[in-house]
């Protein structure tokens, strides 16, 4: 056999430095069959500037039962919601609007996420931005 075989990929939604053998974490690794304090210690370690605060993890898990994981850091939408101060997007985004973002405040986060953007520009980027803060129910300016 070439290399490992990946048998999974798992995407969670964990805080920043606050991984527990807990659900999702130890839910998630157990059914894997995998050792959890094996991810969560650097996890924690790595995260620990996002304390509390949501970040997407996406974790690799091959047939030896052997894992590597990345830090995408915050999802975009708690980025939004951080930005303009609201708690949670609207239940009808196109009716209900919840608050106002600016293109400089699109501009700040696009260049937070742009490594993980499917997007080739600066313009590309806060396009893809504005479409997540429109889809929550905010109004996007200029």
């Amino acid at each position: 056999m070439a290399g490992k075989q990946v048998i999974g990929n798992l995407k969670l939604r964990i805080p920043g430095g606050k991984a527990t053998a807990g659900p999702p974490v130890g839910s998630t690794l157990g059914q894997w069959g995998l050792n959890m304090m094996d991810f969560i210690n650097p996890f924690n370690e790595a995260t620990k500037e996002f304390m509390g605060k949501n970040v997407i993890v996406h974790i690799k898990v091959y047939d030896d039962r052997t894992f590597d994981w990345t830090c995408l850091g915050q999802p975009v939408d708690d980025l939004i919601r951080e930005k303009i101060k609201i708690e949670k997007g609207s239940g009808k985004p196109n009716l209900e609007k919840v608050g106002k973002i600016s293109r400089a405040d699109l501009e700040e986060i696009a260049k937070v996420k742009m490594g993980q953007l499917n997007a080739i520009d600066m313009d590309g980027a806060v396009k893809v931005i504005a479409g997540t803060a429109r889809s929550m129910g905010v109004v996007v300016e200029g």
